[in-house]
């Protein structure tokens, strides 16, 4: 377009120059050498210019001639590059579908009609072959190959990566990944790999570090570097908890404010707080954290914030969750495991019937079951509660890859993977009908199967232990309790000839026979009663 515009005005610039001289008319005398030579001035400007034309096409018409060699070899070598770099197309869309024979047929073909020191994709669609072919010894020296040249460091670093991952050589590809994110830390894959190793090994500063790198970098968003970051600061506040509380928690506030509901930052913090003595400012973190996601731990956590508390206290704390936060399942779980410890079985049995009306799980059909084995005793009604427990979905748990934890961990043990665990209920939990047909029953029906109270046990449940000691200490008291002595048998009047028996006969110093009765025997006599009566 601008070529187009270029040469309207040229056009329309020599057009009015021809016009202005047409206007002008005028006569051009030349004297040379004697002779004079008179034109009109358009017919000498005319002259001029078609002069100055046939130069430059002779010129053209010379330059020609004198580089046709050049430009015939250039047109040929043009063409035989570009019937190159077909096949090298060709060959890559071949290695990609997984065509080993075109693919390897295309490289010959591009190695012989390129050179790879001009086009080092050749390396590359070779390197694609010999791995599709199986061939890895090769494909792994292609790849060094590629490493070893700055134009396609980054592309080999990633192969071998690779290789030494499908070999399980994960310090070899620690290395070949540090490697890359030390030249190149834009280079998701690098950054990602290191930064998962790096926190395999612990090195929480250094994948801190890399992490900044890559947020400076932009190669992760700023809503998942933030998220990542409050993860590896939870976890050398983790580890600096029993050391160094002071440093742990700044850890997690720092991760607080980075990740406010992140509930792993809340709990350390509030335990370094509790630690140094903080107890109003850890618990305000608790009830914040508590506030936007209930969670078990932080429940406990806040309710034995006080060693010394009694069991009332802790369960007027209970209650103050549950004003935080009412109508949750975590909540009710809370009080009634709190009202169980303080003996109000009442409260604890409502607030589990509540838990499990909003959400029948089997933490509060095993609450129920605790307290119905606190409460009565009665065997038959807990196992109904157990029953009911095992036809229930399973708790939420920290789960990452397939793998349950008790606790929060920060990588996975299964994939390394960064901040895989999640809270939520595990894998391969009942859903719908159970093996033998039945169905998890909802809190109504299970009351109303719940069998009717058989025995109820008097004695407190804390004193179980004692009676258990006391019936045991009475058992081994009977069992070692001398036999009574045996009837005084009638004298026998002595024979003539028989020495009379001495009726003063003198004993031993060191006392008569053992106290040891000996074997009894069943048959002649009961056996004694062995348990203790205590009412």
């Amino acid at each position: 377009m601008i070529r187009l515009v270029v040469f309207a005005l040229l056009v329309l610039l020599l057009a009015y120059g021809f016009s202005w001289f047409a206007d002008r008319p005028g006569d051009l005398s030349l004297i040379w050498e004697g002779q004079l030579y008179q034109t009109k001035l358009i017919v000498a400007v005319s002259a001029i210019i078609a002069l100055i034309a046939a130069v430059m096409i002779v010129w053209w018409f010379v330059r020609l001639i004198w580089t046709s060699p050049h430009s015939v070899t250039r047109y040929f070598r043009a063409r035989k590059r570009d019937r190159g770099y077909q096949a090298l197309s060709t060959g890559l869309i071949a290695a990609g579908a997984g065509n080993a024979l075109l693919a390897r047929k295309m490289a010959a073909r591009s190695r012989g009609l390129i050179r790879a020191d001009q086009e080092p994709l050749i390396n590359l669609l070779e390197a694609q072959a010999a791995l599709i072919e199986g061939r890895h010894d090769e494909a792994r020296a292609k790849f060094e190959a590629m490493a070893n040249d700055p134009e396609t460091r980054e592309l080999g670093l990633r192969g071998l990566y690779l290789e030494a991952r499908r070999l399980g050589a994960n310090d070899a590809a620690r290395q070949y990944a540090e490697k890359a994110a030390d030249n190149a830390p834009y280079l998701p894959w690098a950054a990602q790999a290191t930064l998962e190793y790096r926190s395999q090994a612990g090195r929480w500063d250094d994948a801190i570090r890399l992490l900044e790198q890559q947020k400076a970098a932009r190669v992760v968003e700023k809503t998942e570097a933030n998220r990542l970051h409050a993860v590896l600061l939870t976890a050398r506040a983790t580890e600096k908890l029993e050391g160094n509380p002071a440093g742990a928690r700044d850890d997690a506030l720092q991760a607080l404010k980075l990740a406010a509901d992140f509930v792993p930052a809340a709990l350390i913090a509030a335990k370094a707080l509790f630690r140094e003595g903080g107890l109003r400012k850890a618990a305000s973190i608790l009830e914040q954290a508590w506030k936007s996601a209930p969670h078990p731990e932080i429940g406990q956590t806040y309710v034995r914030a006080r060693s010394g508390d009694s069991t009332l206290d802790r369960l007027k704390r209970a209650e103050r969750l549950e004003a935080l936060r009412p109508n949750n399942v975590e909540s009710l779980l809370v009080v009634a495991q709190a009202a169980l410890d303080a003996q109000e079985f009442a409260k604890a049995r409502a607030k589990a019937e509540a838990a499990a009306r909003i959400e029948p799980r089997e933490a509060a059909f095993l609450l129920l079951a605790d307290i119905e084995e606190a409460e009565t005793g009665d065997q038959g009604r807990v196992r109904h509660w157990l029953a009911q427990a095992l036809k229930a979905p399973r708790d939420p748990a920290w789960v990452a890859d397939g793998f349950v934890s008790d606790k929060w961990l920060p990588v996975s043990p299964v994939t390394g993977r960064l901040d895989a665990f999640e809270w939520k209920a595990p894998f391969g939990q009942i859903e719908g009908p159970l093996e033998d047909g039945s169905a998890p029953a909802a809190i109504e029906t299970a009351l109303k199967t719940l069998p009717p109270l058989r025995d109820v046990r008097p004695e407190s449940p804390v004193n179980d232990h004692r009676i258990i000691e006391l019936e045991r200490a009475a058992t081994i008291a009977e069992a070692v309790r001398p036999a009574p002595a045996p009837a005084k048998p009638k004298p026998v009047e002595p024979v003539a000839g028989d020495k009379a028996p001495v009726p003063n006969e003198a004993k031993p110093f060191f006392g008569g026979l053992p106290d040891d009765p000996g074997v009894r025997d069943s048959r002649a006599e009961p056996e004694p009663k062995t348990r203790l009566r205590l009412f």
